[in-house]
């Protein structure tokens, strides 16, 4: 089977607003996944969705990594979840700070039992595997939070699913929050609600983290995969139900039969594929 690969960046309100943001959030998500199918070529899909979301963190123009947003204290935590699906395991760290990839991180913790680590432990951790200190502010953050703006900007996850030749799947997200938050909330993007893979699909999650934990977002899609429905058909009625609570989600997802989809709640997520050949948002 070809190898294929999805990507987001999550949702921003300025690619409604600002075509000169837009067109460069479509080179930099085209240039990622064209690099991350590459490096897939040679690698797993584990290895690549690790590769991809790195890159992701490390473009400022992504809620991840650099360029994350801040606290309500003036700090920045971040969040990352990495699944291997054909192995059903999952690791992670929550509301780390001053690192700069902190997929590498999860990716680290993947051999360990004590694979989800949060706050002090997680930092502690990183600093003794070789993790140095890393400050994620960008000016523009600043100026954001200097100017108290709306926490909506912040809904910019960043995630990658990839599916490999061996028909293996693995998903990984990453993010710095929304924005403003209460220090110590704790999003989706490091829990199975938010980013989850079997040996059937995966999934990677981008919104309001609290509506997608309520819903169960990532593990109920890949859910019903297994139990036999299509990944299209298993997010749309995932999507329906999230109508319910008029939930703010958006997915990317690939299935062991190489079916791609993404879909979203609210206009609009942007995000970039390649199956064959490129896709982007427009």
């Amino acid at each position: 089977m070809e190898h294929k690969l999805i990507i987001h960046g999550g949702f921003f309100s300025e690619s409604n607003t600002n075509s000169e943001i837009k067109l460069a959030k479509q080179q930099a998500l085209s240039d990622i996944v064209k690099m991350s199918y590459d490096y897939l070529n040679s690698h797993s899909a584990l290895e690549t969705a690790v590769f991809a979301v790195a890159l992701l963190e490390d473009c400022e123009l992504f809620n991840a990594g650099t360029g994350s947003q801040i606290q309500s204290d003036g700090k920045i935590r971040l969040s990352a979840g990495l699944m291997d699906g054909s192995k059903s395991k999952f690791s992670g760290v929550i509301n780390i700070e001053d690192v700069r990839n902190p997929i590498l991180i999860a990716q680290k913790l993947m051999s360990l039992d004590d694979r989800v680590l949060s706050g002090t432990g997680a930092l502690d951790y990183a600093r003794i595997n070789g993790f140095g200190y890393y400050n994620p502010e960008t000016q523009q953050r600043r100026e954001e939070y200097d100017r108290k703006l709306n926490a909506s900007l912040g809904l910019g996850t960043v995630g990658c699913v990839a599916l490999d030749r061996k028909r293996n799947i693995a998903a990984a997200t990453s993010t710095g929050g929304k924005g403003f938050e209460i220090p110590g909330r704790v999003s989706d993007s490091a829990t199975a609600a938010g980013n989850f893979a079997n040996q059937d699909a995966g999934i990677s999650c981008t919104g309001v983290g609290e509506d997608i934990v309520s819903s169960g977002l990532a593990v109920k899609i890949v859910t019903r995969v297994s139990d036999g429905m299509s990944l299209a058909a298993a997010s749309q009625k995932s999507f329906q139900e999230l109508k319910l609570s008029d939930g703010f989600a958006g997915i990317i997802g690939i299935s062991a039969s190489g079916e791609l989809y993404h879909c979203d709640s609210h206009p609009y997520m942007v995000w970039a594929a390649y199956d064959s050949e490129l896709s982007v948002f427009s």
